[in-house]
């Protein structure tokens, strides 16, 4: 089963350390994850729907982040 801690986000002060290009680069990873996440969902695969709200989070909050860098 799939847990928050096996999605693989980093912390914030980790990504803050990253270049811009590599924040991007995750952006698009966790996206990828996302929409493999709802895709389970719609199917019926997956049972802890609070992994989509946890990725999307992660995903706002690299967005801000990658804002801030610029």
């Amino acid at each position: 089963m799939k847990e928050i801690k096996d999605l693989k986000m980093k912390s914030s002060d980790a990504v803050r350390k990253l270049s811009a290009e590599k924040i991007n680069e995750e952006i698009k990873g966790a996206e990828k994850v996302l929409f493999t996440l709802k895709m389970k969902l719609a199917v019926g695969e997956v049972k802890q729907t609070h992994l989509i709200k946890a990725m999307r989070r992660y995903i706002a909050s690299l967005k801000t982040i990658s804002l801030g860098a610029k």
